[in-house]
């Protein structure tokens, strides 16, 4: 049994293409203001560079929630319940995912959905040593598009949706009404006794000065990060950005409740992407990235509007960050 699930696994790649890489680009710097998707941070090195940014002193979300998960997995595990399939959004470094996977009762597969390859095969390898008796059923695709799952061989009692690190929050209300409203979707998908739910990490508002130095450690990983993505275009799509004209700039907007990153262009500078010319002018900003932070009333009314319902809430004891079990309907 060990020995025959630990063999190989079938990674299905449904990556981006290049044409949908460079019509995403084409279509954000067109826009007014310009915009650029968060969502293309993470190729082999923008991974990596994230998994520094999780190791800096100012940035608590991911030291905080995994000392959440530490402290509360049994309970977690316990509302999750037996002979679940986990399908977790973004596979990162795995840390709170072997956390979990070694307090499930008898769980039937693990399906991570992971936009960067070379991220989600290191993943799915560690992860396959360490839980042998678990199918693995990796999917590289885009998570922010309606995704059919893998059917494990096991029927799963329910699909459970893992969506650590606060990730929702890098979406604009609209756009986290839908995907929730899609992982509800997809918690029902399995055929499962039960309808499912969304274990996630969401961000809780707090002090500005602790916000912003999140965003702008002093150690420039976050900035090295957010420039990765010209540098993507400029090898993917055969940009020009010069990243000695742009810099990184993360600033907390207390009305709409969230940090707003975004690439400032140094000089006035003609830029060519696609075939097409680009005009930035001198201090001009593009918006790269939201990160929305919640309020635990605010995030149970977002969820009840995507058909989830608030079941299990777990905090640090300064109330930084959550961890919420959605059960569906």
């Amino acid at each position: 049994m060990i020995g025959t699930a630990l063999r190989r696994f079938q990674l299905e790649d449904r990556r981006p293409r290049r044409d949908e890489i460079l019509a995403d680009a084409l279509r954000g710097l067109a826009s007014h203001p310009k915009r650029l998707p968060s969502k293309y941070f993470y190729d082999a090195r923008g991974s990596q560079l994230f998994e520094r940014i999780c190791e800096q002193p100012e940035y608590y979300p991911t030291r905080t929630e995994l000392a959440i998960m530490r402290d509360n997995v049994g309970a977690i595990a316990a509302a999750l319940g037996p002979n679940v399939r986990v399908v977790e959004y973004g596979s990162g470094s795995g840390l709170k995912t072997r956390l979990l996977l070694r307090h499930l009762q008898s769980p039937v597969a693990y399906v991570p959905v992971e936009i960067s390859r070379s991220a989600l095969t290191e993943s799915v390898t560690g992860l396959g040593h360490e839980f042998p008796y678990i199918e693995m059923l990796p999917v590289c695709a885009d998570f922010t598009r309606p995704i059919k799952l893998p059917r494990a061989a096991r029927a799963p009692r329910q699909t459970v949706v893992y969506f650590p690190g606060s990730t929702l929050g890098n979406f604009a209300p609209d756009d986290a009404l839908r995907l929730l409203r899609q992982m509800r979707v997809e918690a029902g998908q399995g055929g499962g006794a039960l309808n499912g739910g969304v274990l996630i990490g969401i961000d809780l508002v707090k002090d500005r000065a602790a916000l912003e130095a999140a965003y702008n450690d002093a150690a420039g990983v976050t900035a090295e990060f957010t420039l990765n993505l010209l540098l993507r275009l400029n090898r993917e799509l055969g940009a020009d950005f010069d990243l000695g004209g742009f810099r990184h700039r993360a600033r907390w907007h207390p009305l709409a409740g969230r940090i707003e990153t975004h690439i400032v262009s140094t000089r006035a500078q003609r830029v060519r992407v696609g075939g097409q010319v680009f005009e930035f002018a001198e201090g001009e900003p593009m918006l790269v990235e939201y990160s929305c932070k919640y309020s635990l009333d605010g995030f149970a009314r977002l969820a009840a509007r995507a058909g989830l319902r608030v079941a299990g809430v777990w905090t640090d004891p300064a109330r930084q960050f959550s961890v919420q079990w959605l059960a569906c309907g």
